[in-house]
């Protein structure tokens, strides 16, 4: 399955699903704080550091945030230029 794109196929307009995104992303940040959290050469439990859970609630939800963001982005893009909606 290729990745979606700007390139204009036969299908028509297929915008990005926003929800679809912000969830891959969240899923992404939380990965991301787990991985620098936990430490790839000393693992360090999560109750040693009481912020832990906080921090990685936080990163998800930037992550979600930013990948709702560049959906949005695309969409509005893709709408504006290349199947010209809205004129």
């Amino acid at each position: 399955m290729p990745l979606p794109s700007l390139y204009r196929s036969d299908n028509g307009f297929r915008p990005w699903r926003i929800t679809h995104a912000a969830a891959c992303g969240a899923a992404l940040g939380a990965l991301a704080a787990l991985f620098k959290k936990l430490a790839p050469l000393g693992v360090v439990s999560l109750s040693d550091r009481p912020a832990g859970i906080a921090e990685i609630a936080a990163v998800a939800f930037a992550f979600a945030v930013l990948c709702a963001g560049a959906a949005m982005l695309r969409n509005f893009l893709a709408r504006r230029l290349v199947w010209h909606e809205g004129r």
